[in-house]
């Protein structure tokens, strides 16, 4: 058997995101693991997945991939497939699991996907060059809300960049954030700190199960989006900076953004 580790990402929705490529690479796997606590694959499930492939696929969790020894010894043996939702390498644990490889003389290939990086801002309208440092928000528990994505937006702010905001999934417990719990985390997080991050007037724009057939994108003021239908998950929220004119008729026309925001830029 050949010995080989190859990656694939499988884009964001369905059984069809993923290249031509890379589906004839899986389809020569002997054997496939595939993780989807960074991200979930949307409007499909792993059996979809395995008759569109022809292979059993074993889905891990977030430690089985982080102590490699498995997926690495495999792939010593034998040609592994290891696949996630989005572009297979934008996880750290990824990019790890690749060195491991290297350092075993395992050969790699790497077949990219459709990612929420690029896919959410094209749904926009919005420029992805004048998008800052990337935040997540995590659940509020236990009485406890870490200030530095608060911090990390607001220092993009300054800049006026546009912050793209991840939201805290647990797929072993299918638990998804969704954007209203997110707008509420981040004004809660300003009656706390109060720094100026965001008010009744800050414009935010929400993403929907981006990449589906039933994606859905909305711009607003954050008590109105409160009070809308946004749709399902996975959503991701966007803060916007400073505005070029065609983002701002981009958001207008696309998400239903006021129209007053064209006058002011």
């Amino acid at each position: 058997m050949t010995s080989e580790l190859v990656f694939v990402g499988l884009g964001m929705s369905g059984t069809g995101g993923m290249t031509v490529d890379a589906l004839a690479a899986l389809k020569e796997c002997d054997k496939i693991y595939a993780e989807f606590y960074t991200s979930t694959l949307i409007g499909a499930k792993v059996d979809d997945l395995e008759k569109v492939v022809g292979r059993h696929i074993d889905v891990l969790y977030r430690s089985q991939v982080e102590e490699e020894e498995d997926i690495i010894e495999d792939a010593k043996k034998m040609r592994v497939g290891f696949v996630t939702a989005g572009d297979t390498m934008l996880a750290t644990t990824h990019v790890d699991l690749r060195i491991q490889a290297k350092e075993a003389g395992v050969p790699v290939r790497i077949f990219h996907g459709v990612s929420i990086f690029t896919a959410c801002p094209s749904s926009m309208g919005l420029q992805p060059y004048k998008f800052g440092r990337t935040v997540t928000l995590p659940f509020y528990e236990m009485n406890y809300r870490p200030k530095s994505p608060y911090d990390n937006i607001l220092e993009n702010k300054k800049r006026g960049l546009h912050t793209m905001v991840l939201l805290d999934i647990r797929e072993s417990e299918g638990k998804y954030m969704t954007a209203k719990e997110a707008i509420e985390w981040l004004l809660e997080g300003e009656a706390q700190w109060g720094e100026g991050l965001i008010d009744d007037r800050t414009l935010l724009c929400v993403a929907s199960r981006v990449g589906s057939p039933d994606e859905k994108i909305t711009a607003g003021y954050p008590r109105d989006l409160l009070k809308m239908d946004l749709g399902s998950p996975l959503f991701t929220l966007v803060m916007p900076g400073d505005l070029h004119f065609m983002e701002a008729y981009s958001l207008v026309y696309f998400a239903g953004a006021p129209e007053e925001i064209i006058d002011e830029v």
